[in-house]
């Protein structure tokens, strides 16, 4: 759903609406674009698949820990690579609902030197923000909830890998 090129001069790859298509077919990105039960199964396969490699580095290298010391410890390190996965996947969704919300679009025509700036015409801000706010919205929200999750089920690892050290 290109917007021709008289319409609007913005290279095919940098249109907002190009854009989010690429994101939702990318697998990486398309996580967020799943139903809810594939995309908490893909979220806990991660996680456990993180855990169990964590756990036979951990257990190779250091032997004289306790072994609720060890497990607190690798499921504080599978938390925070799901952490990371969450922030990478909200900067992008992030940045395409900017983009599309935005009546004004950047974009570069040949090189990092040329930049240029394009308005939108009202029939094109329309569609884009209706994209942005009604399919791409639920898809920042999700990555925004996973991250704050994240955040906090590292918090609470942390004090209780604490207590047990004490």
């Amino acid at each position: 759903m290109s917007i021709s090129k008289k319409t609007c001069p913005v290279p095919f790859d940098q249109q907002p609406l190009n854009e989010y298509f690429a994101l939702k077919a990318s697998w990486f990105f398309s996580l967020c674009t799943l139903p809810l039960n594939k995309y908490l199964t893909k979220v806990f396969t991660v996680f456990v698949l993180i855990f169990l490699v964590s756990t036979f580095l951990t257990l190779y290298i250091i032997a004289n820990y306790n072994i609720w010391q060890i497990i607190i410890l690798n499921i504080s390190i599978a938390t925070f690579i799901v952490l990371l996965i969450f922030m990478r996947l909200y900067l992008a969704w992030s940045y395409v609902v900017k983009r599309l919300i935005n009546a004004t679009i950047f974009y570069e025509e040949s090189g990092w030197y040329d930049g240029q700036l394009w308005i939108k015409s009202p029939e094109i801000l329309t569609q884009d923000r209706l994209v942005g706010l009604y399919e791409v919205m639920p898809f920042l929200f999700r990555a925004k909830y996973g991250l704050i999750v994240s955040i906090i089920l590292l918090s609470l690892e942390k004090i209780v890998y604490l207590l047990l050290l004490s």
